[in-house]
């Protein structure tokens, strides 16, 4: 199916409290019988409300969480500290989804390898774990380089730290569920944040169903911490 032509990025006086009720009401509502090898029955992800492809400038950004978690090489990854000055995209998803989450990483992936070498160098894209349980720093690892790009980061951790910090973001995400058939129910807003390299404050929202044409188009001037 051919990609919607992306549209300009749009700006919009929301609050945080209003994003959060937002989020809430736009999780993805995760659940299925895609099993992995030597795994157990995995979610599948319906999409939810539908998003803006374009995306969103807030006037109110959202302050960079406070989260120390562990990376793929099972290092604690201090998330304020280690991006710092650094143009960064933080997405919260899980490995097991068969569809949005690996869809937005190749998306973002795609739009990277559009960018000068100086500026991929540069672009942090953070990967956090909505289902820590079976997402550990090896099946991170395994899964981020395929999903996306080698570059990309992995994080994992206990799950109230990860919500809380999801929260921070206006976020929000459940604990992973099972099912009386097996299958893995999973809720999870998916929204990927962009943060500036020049305040660390989380200012553009993309929704779901952005496509790499507007990541390709908007992350020139995020690297460079402007508004698309």
């Amino acid at each position: 199916m051919r990609a919607a032509r992306p549209r300009r990025a749009r700006r919009t006086p929301l609050i945080a409290a209003a994003l959060v009720a937002a989020s809430a009401l736009t999780l993805s509502a995760c659940n299925g019988e895609d099993t992995p090898a030597g795994g157990s029955p995995v979610a599948e992800v319906s999409a939810g409300a539908p998003q803006d492809e374009a995306g969103t400038v807030l006037d109110r950004p959202f302050t960079k969480p406070d989260l120390v978690l562990t990376d793929t090489k099972g290092k604690p990854y201090d998330l304020r500290e280690r991006t710092k000055g650094k143009p960064t995209l933080i997405y919260f998803g899980y490995t097991h989804c068969p569809d949005v989450c690996p869809l937005t990483m190749s998306n973002i992936a795609i739009a990277k390898k559009k960018l000068p070498k100086a500026d991929q160098d540069k672009l942090q894209v953070v990967f956090v774990t909505t289902d820590p349980e079976r997402d550990t720093p090896a099946e991170l690892a395994k899964w981020l380089p395929g999903a996306g790009d080698p570059s990309f980061i992995g994080l994992t951790g206990d799950f109230p730290t990860i919500q809380a910090g999801a929260r921070q973001m206006g976020i929000g995400i459940d604990p992973p569920k099972k099912e009386k058939n097996g299958s893995v129910v999973s809720m999870h807003g998916a929204q990927v944040i962009a943060f500036s390299p020049t305040t660390d404050q989380g200012y553009v929202l993309y929704g779901e169903s952005t496509p790499w044409e507007t990541y390709a188009k908007d992350l020139p001037k995020i690297v460079k911490g402007e508004n698309p």
